[in-house]
C-alpha cells in the first residue's frame, strides 16, 4: 500500500514510525510519502488543499491519505470536515485518516513523564513535572508552551547551557514523537486513540473496496 502522510511542518514528521508500526501490525507492507512542503515553498501554499495538489502532481498516485491538523481552538469536528473537503477536492473518494491531536500534537507528548526527562538529558531527576495524565492534557490551553518548559524544567540547566538547550526545542519535539510509546501513557488521551483506531480501521478494508 501507498500512503502520503501530510503533516503541519517537518517535526511533526515523527508520526512516521508509529504509521509504519500500525501497518505492521495489521499485516500490511507499505510506502509512506512524507512532503517536504517547506522546500517547495515558493510553490506550495499552506491550505492542506494546496499541500494535497502538491503531493498529487508530484507523485500522485496512493492509496490512503493521512492528513494532520491541529485542532486549535477550532475543535476536532470542524477540523474533521476541513480534511474531508479537502481530499474530496483533490482525490474524490481517497480513503484518509484524520490526524487531529487537541489542540496541538504537544499534548500527546506530555503525558510520559520518563521519557521527557530523558530526553531533557536528565532521567534520574527528581523535580516535580506536575504534568496533567491522560484526558486532562486536551484541556490544556499551550500544550506547545507547556512541553517546551516542562523540558526546560527536566533538564536541570541554567543560564547559557539552559538557552542553548532551549534552542534545540523542535529536535527534541521530533525525538519525543519518535521514541513515544503509543500503549504508554498516550494510549490514555482520546485523540490519539481516534487517530489509530481510524488507521487501523483502513487498513482492515479490503482492498477491493478501497479501489472501488
Amino acid at each position: 500500500m501507498r500512503l502520503l502522510y501530510v503533516s503541519e511542518g517537518s517535526s511533526d514528521q515523527g508520526l512516521r514510525p508509529h504509521i509504519e508500526c500500525i501497518a505492521a501490525e495489521a499485516g500490511h507492507r507499505i510506502v509512506l510519502t512524507t512532503p517536504q512542503f517547506a522546500r517547495l515553498s515558493g510553490r506550495v501554499g499552506h491550505s492542506v488543499v494546496d499541500k494535497l495538489r502538491a503531493a498529487r502532481d508530484l507523485d500522485g498516485s496512493y492509496d490512503v491519505v493521512l492528513v494532520h491538523r491541529d485542532a486549535d481552538n477550532q475543535g476536532a469536528d470542524l477540523r474533521h470536515a476541513e480534511i474531508s473537503s479537502a481530499v474530496a477536492a483533490v482525490w474524490q473518494d481517497m480513503p484518509h485518516v484524520p490526524v487531529i491531536p487537541i489542540k496541538s500534537l504537544e499534548a500527546w507528548l506530555l503525558v510520559d513523564e520518563q521519557l521527557i526527562r530523558l530526553i531533557a538529558g536528565n532521567p534520574c531527576g527528581k523535580v516535580d513535572l506536575k504534568l496533567p495524565k491522560g484526558r486532562a492534557v486536551e484541556r490544556v490551553a499551550n500544550p506547545k508552551q507547556l512541553l517546551k518548559e516542562t523540558l526546560a524544567i527536566a533538564s536541570g540547566l541554567k543560564g547559557r547551557k539552559l538557552e542553548i538547550f532551549q534552542k534545540r526545542f523542535a529536535q527534541n519535539r521530533h525525538r519525543l514523537l519518535e521514541l513515544m510509546d503509543p500503549a504508554g501513557p498516550v494510549s490514555e488521551v482520546p485523540s490519539w486513540n481516534a487517530f489509530v483506531n481510524s488507521l487501523r480501521a483502513v487498513f482492515q478494508t479490503p482492498e477491493s473496496s478501497r479501489d472501488s
